[in-house]
This record gives structure tokens, sequence and C-alpha cells, in this order.
């Protein structure tokens, strides 16, 4: 069946929160973005997944050995940023397809939401100001302005985006209680060090989804009264993007990676 695209005029699309293999979040994200539909969405990782951002060719030596040994999964997202281990923590993605030309200002608006939620909490949080560092692997590892850390503390939340025909998807890991043994296997560090959370992960993603009632852009916030299930039609589309995001399936080359992937540091977004 042909995929086709939907007009940004429409309602904006809030997605029932899933548990699946990591291609298929990220297939679903990447589909989303071209539906021309405002849309979010909150999901978890079946297992273990360590997410490389779509530029990212350099994988540490023992990476493979561990998918190997069956200790993490690996894919590739269609935004850019460095490793994410999608363990003990809830993701979300939002489709914007009317965003503010101005990254900062689109990281503004789209991370208010967050603060809210957190803020509720009785935690409150602030964007990073640590300078990009291409050298890091891991995502966690400094605080960029595109990303939320508590503060005097460590990082709670990673964001990414990719820009593509001047719609805007953006990524972001939700540290809940990351698992440190796996972060040491994995990174060979702890995860950052971040205040117990008061609620458990239910009553958090209620939070959320209640801040993000509030916070989000106007343009994506109308959807969230009800979520909707994908439908199979569109799980059929969805699933011909799987091998999009198997690690290796993209080549440096590709006429797709010219479109601007980023968490911060390159120039205006192009679209």
């Amino acid at each position: 069946m042909a995929e086709t695209t939907a007009s940004p005029t429409q309602e904006p699309r809030w997605v029932a929160t899933t548990a699946l293999d990591g291609a298929w979040q990220m297939a679903i994200d990447s589909w989303l973005l071209d539906q021309g539909r405002p849309a979010f969405r909150l999901y978890r990782w079946r297992r273990p997944t360590l997410s490389l951002g779509f530029h990212q060719r350099h994988l540490d030596p023992h990476w493979p050995d561990l998918v190997r040994q069956g200790v993490i999964d690996l894919v590739r997202r269609p935004s850019g940023g460095r490793a994410v281990l999608h363990a003990g923590e809830l993701t979300y993605a939002l489709v914007w397809p009317r965003p503010s030309r101005s990254r900062r200002e689109a990281y503004r608006l789209s991370c208010t939401w967050l603060q809210l939620a957190f803020e509720t909490l009785g935690l409150p949080l602030v964007f990073g100001d640590q300078a990009t560092n291409l050298q890091q692997s891991n995502c966690f590892a400094l605080s960029t302005v595109a990303d939320l850390v508590h503060p005097g503390g460590g990082k709670r939340i990673g964001s990414a985006q990719l820009w593509r025909r001047g719609q805007l998807l953006q990524h972001g890991s939700i540290l809940l209680d990351p698992p440190k043994a796996l972060w040491q296997q994995v990174f060979g560090k702890e995860p950052p060090p971040l205040p117990e959370l008061p609620v458990g992960p239910a009553d958090l993603e209620q939070c959320l989804l209640d801040a993000a009632g509030q916070a989000l852009p106007e343009a994506l916030r109308g959807g969230l009264i009800a979520a909707s299930p994908l439908q199979a039609h569109e799980l059929g589309q969805i699933a011909g993007r799987i091998p999009d995001h198997q690690l290796g399936s993209i080549p440096a080359t590709s006429p797709v990676a010219t479109i601007v992937r980023t968490t911060w540091g390159k120039p205006r977004p192009r679209g």
C-alpha cells in the first residue's frame, strides 16, 4: 500500500505508549515525520538498546561484542547526537511540521513541557551549558543547551533533532533508574548522579502527559485527549523502514545524510 502524506493542518496525533524493539521504534518516528501531521508519543524499549546518532560512525570496540553476547541491541536513530543507552529510561518523540526556524528557540519550546513536569515533581530542570564534544561517544557524558539537567546535578534528559523539509522530529531520553552495572559495561562509567524520583514509572508517565497537554507548543497539544494506536496498514508501511535503522544499513554517502540532524552546534536548519 502506498504511503500518503497528510495535510499539516490535521489535528495533532498522540500515539499510544509502546514497548517495542529499537528498530521498530525508530521506524515509527521516521514514518510519523513523513505524514505531515503533528504527533507526540512516549515509549519504552523491549530490550536494553544502544541507539547511535545518524552521523555517529565510531563504535567503541567492545560494543559489537556486547551485541553478540546478547547484552544489548544496537540501532541507528534518524536524529543526531551521540549514543544513548535505552534501559531504565523513557523516550519521547515529537513531530512538529512548522517549528520555529531558530534551533535554540525550537529546543526551548519543545522542552517546556518537560520542565513543567519535573517542576511539578519538585525536581526543576535547566538547560545544560557545555560545549559539544565530538570525541564523546556517550550522549550523557556532557550537557549542552539541547539537554536538561538538575541545577548543580546530573543530566536527566538528552535530546536530539532531525529537520526534514522544514519539519522537526525531536527525540529525547528521560533517565528514570538507569542500571549502573550495564552502564559500566557499555560506557565504562556509572550513569550521571540523579535525585530519586518521588513517583513510580506509571505516575511519572501521567505527569508527563498532563504537562504535555499544558505546555507543548500549541500546534502539538490539541490531540492529547485520547491515545491513537497505530493501525495494521500503518504498521505495514512502517515495517518497510526497519532496515533503515539497523546498524550499518545507511551509507555515509546516502542523499538522506544531507538533512540536518543535530543536538547543537550546527548552522540554522535547512528544509
